[in-house]
This record gives C-alpha cells, structure tokens and sequence, in this order.
C-alpha cells in the first residue's frame, strides 16, 4: 500500500482519504465502516465537524468486526479556533481522542489560523464560530494569540504521545514562512482547499519545497457549499468540458478524473461521500492516468475561485470580518 500513500513527516498517509465534514451524524457510523471495508484507510476529521464521537462509533465497529487494525489506519484530526491559547491545546486534542475512541493521532492540524475566545467544554462543545449565541447581537470574538505559541503548544503534543505528525490547514505563503522560521519540529503537512477553479500553484509548491505534504480539501470544488449559499450551480467542475473529455476517454466518472488530477500534482485528496456506491468510485482512482494535454487543460480552469473564504462567511454569519487571504 505504500505506492499509494505520501509521506508525512515519519509517516506514511493513504493518498485519498474520506472527509467527514457535514457528514450527517446519524449516517457516520455506517458510512466509516463501509468505507474502511471498501479499502479506505485515510479519515479526516475535526472537533468542528461536531460528529467525531460517531465517527470513533464507527471505528471501533469496523475494528471489531473485521481484520483491519489501528496500525493499518490514519486518522487525522483538527484543533478548533477557541483552543488556541496553549493551556487549552492538550485538552482539546484529548477531547478528539476520547471521542475517536483512540489513543494517537496519526496528525493534528491547527483548523484555521484563526484565533477565538474559548469556550468551555461544559458550555458548548463544539463551540463553532459565534462566542455567545444569546447575546443581543451573536458574533464572533477574535483572540490574539500568536501563531508560534499555539504552535509550542502542538508541539508538545508530539512530545507527550498524543500525535504522530503536526500540520496546519488554511494557511497562506507568509504564514507558513513565519511558521518555519519559529517552529522545533516543523509542520508535516498543509491542508488547503485545492481543486482546477483554485489551483493555488505557487502555495502548493512552496509548502513542497519546505518538506511538508499537501492534503487538498474539497477536491471535487463546488458541491459541498451548494446547500451552504456559498456556490451556485453553474459551478459545477464536473460540467466542464476538459474534464467530461478526459472522463469520456478514460470510461471514467468526471468525480474520478478530478481526483486524479488532484493525485498527479503530488496532493492527497479526502472527498466526501455517505454513498457506499460513490466511496468505492472514489477510491478506484490509482489505475488510471490523465495525460499531460489533459493535465494541462484541466489545470488551465484556474480562476481562483475559492468556495471556503472566511474573508466571506465569518462576515455574512458570524458578524465578523475576518480575511485570512488577500
């Protein structure tokens, strides 16, 4: 398996992996265990997607009832905006593994380079964006914490067991160059939003030139934020005609040929699906290839169109301006 997997850090992560954000919690428990026994052995997760505790449901069933172990897994996980002040990162790093059902994680990433004020477990977990939802005018209340002291904080994680690998999402070029600079054990990997409408060329081979991984999220671009108002439909990549004409060359899916795309500029790709049909469409992506016309033309859809721009929606539902991306 270790063809199609990347390196990470020490590691070694399945290239394609499942992505549980807006996973319907009733739904993940099945949908891990039939995804794990159709050959998936990537799950990414966050303490935001407010399911993990599914999730590790789903863990522990498809560890019970078939021969795949925890070694033969890697599960990745997220720490939450209000966790960034270093005396709540173990906390809510052992919040995830407790409702994971596991000892390690494979990677922790810092979620959003996004500091808020924090909020207790015992008031609201997880806390998502807003600080008070009953206040007069719910919003969200930014905490100025520095990038490098959550960061000593994950790095401690390490130290004590907890996680394997350590990395960041979301993060721009001069915050993954200040972050280099400070850091001890430097990041494993970046997670951004990738896909042919934001090819984000110049982010993805600066974080190769520092040795870090590249996991692209929303890989297949608009259909996750279509019920969210943050896509319309016309957006569709798997309209576009490049991407029909490589797919009708192949006798494969368009979804398939976007996912191939992703694994040939050298990232890992996590799509979502709860479709035992699509789960095992989307994994049989590694006996194929586009060609480079293919790859190019493809390529050559850029226009930066990004779907996930906190510059956008902490403004629109959150009562907060805050762009991380110029």
């Amino acid at each position: 398996m270790v063809e199609n997997c990347i390196q990470v850090g020490a590691g070694h992560m399945p290239k394609i992996g499942l992505g549980l954000w807006k996973l319907p919690e009733p739904s993940v428990a099945s949908t891990v265990v039939d995804a794990i026994a159709a050959g998936y052995r990537h799950l990414d997760s966050a303490a935001d997607y407010g399911n993990e505790t599914a999730v590790g449901d789903g863990l522990r069933e498809a560890l019970k009832t078939s021969e795949v172990t925890r070694d033969d897994l890697w599960v990745t996980s997220k720490l939450w905006n209000t966790f960034h002040r270093p005396e709540h990162v173990r906390a809510a790093c052992e919040r995830s593994l407790k409702d994971l059902g596991l000892e390690c994680l494979d990677l922790y990433l810092i979620h959003f380079p996004i500091a808020l004020k924090y909020v207790d477990f015992s008031e609201r977990y997880p806390p998502e964006w807003i600080y008070d939802p009953k206040a007069a005018a719910p919003r969200m209340e930014p905490d100025w914490v520095p990038i490098a002291e959550t960061w000593g904080a994950m790095e401690g994680l390490v130290e004590a067991g907890l996680v394997k690998e350590i990395g960041v999402c979301n993060f721009n070029t001069g915050l993954l160059h200040d972050l280099i600079a400070s850091a001890h054990i430097k990041p494993a990997l970046l997670q951004v939003e990738s896909h042919p409408y934001l090819t984000q060329e110049r982010l993805i081979r600066l974080a190769h030139q520092y040795d870090m991984a590249v996991t692209a999220f929303s890989p297949l671009g608009s259909l996750s934020y279509l019920e969210l108002g943050m896509a319309e439909a016309q957006e569709s990549l798997l309209d576009e005609p490049s991407i029909c004409a490589a797919a009708e060359r192949l006798q494969r899916s368009p979804a398939q040929v976007l996912l191939r795309w992703g694994l040939q500029r050298g990232t890992a790709v996590i799509p979502k699906s709860s479709q035992l049909e699509r789960l095992r469409e989307n994994i049989d992506v590694f006996n194929f290839s586009l060609s480079d016309a293919e790859m190019t033309a493809i390529s050559a859809l850029n226009r930066g169109r990004r779907f996930n721009d906190p510059g956008l929606f902490c403004e629109e539902a959150f009562n907060g301006f805050y762009p991380i991306y110029d």
